[in-house]
């Protein structure tokens, strides 16, 4: 069984569990000011592991399926047997790191709350864009285009989304996760950033010509 399914059966049980629970859903949110006040740390990654509703949850999980499993593959061609360790800790550190700068935000709010895997499914999304740039994304399996223009829409929508939404989804992790994968990417392979420039200024050049 890859890890993707295993994180993804992990982050269901979990979620199912807390739907319509109130006090569990609670102690796992993340809560900036509880952090900032009461050292509650934990909450950075446990409400990683928690949605707001069943559309939520299939969402961020049909996500993660589908770019969670061939990122997962790639790591292993690029990294070998250390490809899972590369995997698991990009997805975990992401969701933590995605979130800091709304604990800096909201840490003296003491009402703001939120949840989701948005931060670790964005990096996943963006490693999958800067590792395959000119692989097709679909839409609704309909509006198909290559990975890199995928991306910078996924950039502009999350950050309008984060910008007008009021509910509890971390819509601004999304982009914070996708900045992270990038970061990431820069890190750990940095051979991957001239061979995304690469392919993405042929396609550019055989688009144009």
């Amino acid at each position: 069984m890859s890890v993707t399914i295993i994180l993804i059966c992990i982050t269901v049980a979990i979620s199912f569990y807390t739907f319509n629970k109130a006090e569990p859903m609670s102690r796992l949110m993340m809560n900036p000011y509880l952090i900032n006040t009461k050292g509650q740390y934990y909450r950075s990654i446990s409400s990683g592991f928690i949605h707001k509703d069943h559309m939520h949850l299939l969402w961020n999980m049909f996500s993660f399926y589908f770019f969670g499993n061939a990122v997962e593959h790639d790591f292993g061609s690029v990294f070998g047997e250390a490809g899972t360790y590369y995997f698991v800790g990009l997805y975990l550190t992401a969701i933590v790191v995605s979130d800091i700068p709304t604990y800096f935000k909201e840490r003296n709010n003491v009402s703001y709350n939120s949840l989701g895997a948005s931060g670790g499914v964005g990096s996943v999304i963006f490693v999958f864009i800067i590792l395959q740039p000119l692989q097709s994304i679909c839409l609704y399996f309909a509006l198909c285009m290559p990975g890199f223009v995928f991306g910078a829409g996924y950039m502009a929508y999350t950050y309008y989304q984060g910008r007008k939404s009021k509910d509890n989804i971390n819509h601004d992790a999304h982009l914070y996760g996708a900045l992270y994968g990038l970061l990431f990417c820069i890190v750990a392979y940095p051979t991957s950033l001239l061979l995304f420039y690469q392919q993405v200024s042929y396609w550019i050049g055989s688009f144009l010509s």
